[in-house]
């Protein structure tokens, strides 16, 4: 690593040197229509010549390897700070082409916001990359000065000079960069980095409150549970048959089918569905003086769990699948306004029994 940096710099170095004599030398006039190293190009090698053709072909072959460097790379980086807890876990784990697919999506979406923001004006975009780009140089200049202020490690002093001269200009570079381009963009990094920190560190706080809040107490033990079933239904049909058998089968303390009091005269025919088909499941009607359908469920839950303080209560919740996607707009979806209202509800677990459709 250590030789393939050394190199790096040289061939980074030398070029970049080379540069900023030949631009002292032909002082050339800034155009906001042609990059600079066009305008080089064209004084010495002269306009449309193969020299400067080859040098404008280069320069953009190594900047689409330098574009493909942010999505190989970053990716990579996302997935080991995921793994330290200051990024979604979703960001740590490999796709099927085994590559970290949730961070390339990343940094796609968010080069696109990028460039439909600024709408591809690279005099806007500039400052944002010269901000950033010196911001993790100085970084990680003086974290290699910390390094070896802690380590003194064999020739460290030489590293401590070395870092601290590097650190000494990036941040010089990176001063001037802010100072002079603020308004014209480089203020926004200057909002969003320290914002993006500020975000690591929630999330990290957020996973150690949840490892905390699941982690097991002393002396703990698996304990009984009471299982208390409800089962909603609108009406008796095989949907509603196949969610009552998977109850049933689950042998609960309790099994109870709850349904909802309409005024479309729906009650009585179902109730003498359920005593033609001989169903030993007792079912409960709860009044709905609003015509609404989960939030008198939700009522009659929180009654369970004023009386059965120690039971778990089970929805079991029978669901029509559909095979076509237009068709699930054709239904209405109580089913599953009722299950988001339930997941964030204590002491409940929520099953859906779905019956697939011909």
């Amino acid at each position: 690593a250590s030789m393939t940096l050394t190199w790096t710099a040289l061939f980074r170095g030398g070029p970049l040197l080379g540069l900023a004599v030949l631009t002292a030398r032909l002082r050339p006039t800034i155009s906001t229509h042609e990059t600079l190293l066009s305008i080089l190009g064209n004084d010495v090698f002269g306009k449309g010549s193969p020299l400067y053709v080859v040098l404008m072909a280069s320069t953009a072959a190594i900047l689409c390897l330098s574009a493909n460097t942010s999505f190989a790379d970053f990716p990579r980086l996302s997935s080991v700070v995921a793994r330290d807890g200051f990024l979604p876990h979703q960001l740590a784990h490999r796709g099927d082409r085994l590559a970290f697919s949730n961070g390339i999506i990343a940094v796609a979406a968010g080069a696109a916001a990028l460039l439909w923001i600024f709408a591809g004006k690279l005099d806007a975009l500039i400052p944002l990359f010269a901000v950033g780009l010196f911001t993790a140089f100085t970084l990680s200049q003086i974290g290699m000065v910390r390094h070896h202020l802690r380590r003194r490690e064999p020739r460290w002093r030489i590293g401590v000079v070395i870092n601290t001269t590097g650190a000494t200009a990036t941040s010089a570079v990176l001063i001037v960069v802010l100072v002079s381009k603020f308004t014209a963009g480089a203020w926004i990094p200057a909002i969003v980095i320290p914002a993006i920190v500020a975000a690591c560190k929630t999330i990290k706080h957020h996973y150690e409150r949840i490892d905390k809040d699941l982690a097991l107490a002393p002396g703990a033990h698996l304990s009984t549970v009471r299982n208390f079933v409800v089962v909603p239904v609108s009406k008796v049909d095989r949907n509603v048959l196949n969610a009552l058998a998977y109850a049933k089968a689950l042998h609960p303390d309790h099994l109870v089918a709850v349904t909802v009091e309409d005024q479309d005269d729906n009650l009585d025919d179902l109730r003498h569905q359920w005593t033609a088909l001989h169903l030993d499941i007792p079912l409960r009607v709860v009044p709905s003086p609003y015509r609404g359908i989960t939030k008198p469920i939700l009522d009659y839950l929180d009654t369970l769990d004023h009386q059965r303080t120690d039971d778990v209560i089970t929805v079991i919740i029978p669901e029509v699948v559909v095979h076509r996607w237009w068709e699930q707009l054709l239904h209405n979806q109580t089913a599953l306004i009722l299950k988001s209202r339930l997941l964030f509800r204590p002491n409940t677990i929520v099953i859906s029994i779905p019956t697939q459709t011909d």
